[in-house]
């Protein structure tokens, strides 16, 4: 087994709780491929039958879903270690909720179903962190339809600096995404994302300079 793919295997909570020994043992007898895309390739649409188990090996991938109207909103972004739509893989209905497209150039371990049983069926622990991997995308997917269906513009992005600051265990923040990708990952409108940021400035919340934001009192950031 190549060392990247070992090391992305050992990033993935399907294998948690293994050392990279233990993964390429149970992973002998299973057979997988890699697949390289290019950046801004569409790897899934949605509507379309969830047929592979796919690991991310390298690279960013985007997963969003779009209106009737062709509105966008980005539900989440994978990389290294990440699976691509689990839940998806043994459903009754398994079409693709998601549309995935890569960010970045990328490089995916694929498996078919039918591999990807056999894997779950020869070790316990990989069972098991399949479940837990399951009831974690299922808690992240209730607080993300909770944020963009409940949440005003306000708290909207007063949720983002706080998270962003509790990720980053600093008052001194960075964005890692432009201000269009920020506002297409809440489903609202770019201005609406300026014009919030400029109030929290204007309350003495924060100050801002370019990607960096210092938070000046969080207890503004409501």
């Amino acid at each position: 087994m190549e060392e990247k793919i070992r090391t992305a295997l050992m990033s993935c909570p399907l294998f948690a709780q293994m050392d990279g020994k233990e993964i390429e043992s149970v992973m002998e007898n299973v057979n997988y491929k890699t697949v390289e895309f290019s950046k801004g390739e569409i790897i899934a649409l949605a509507g379309i039958p969830c047929r592979y188990a796919d690991i991310v090996v390298g690279g960013s991938l985007i997963c969003s879903m779009a209106s009737l109207s062709g509105k966008q909103i980005e539900i989440s972004r994978l990389s290294r270690g990440n699976m691509i739509a689990p839940a998806y893989l043994f459903s009754q209905d398994h079409a693709m909720p998601v549309s995935v497209e890569t960010d970045t150039k990328a490089e995916i371990l694929r498996m078919s179903k039918e591999s990807f049983r056999t894997l779950a069926d020869s070790n316990r622990q990989v069972r098991m962190n399949f479940i837990r991997l399951l009831s974690d995308l299922n808690v992240f997917l209730t607080g993300k339809i909770k944020i963009l269906s409940l949440y005003t513009v306000r708290e909207k992005v007063a949720y983002l600096i706080r998270k962003i600051a509790d990720e980053q265990d600093s008052n001194l923040i960075h964005l890692d995404r432009s201000r269009q990708e920020i506002a297409k990952s809440f489903g609202i409108q770019k201005f609406s994302l300026l014009r919030v940021l400029s109030h929290f400035e204007q309350e003495g919340a924060i100050k801002i300079d370019g990607k960096d934001i210092q938070i000046i009192n969080s207890k503004l950031i409501r």
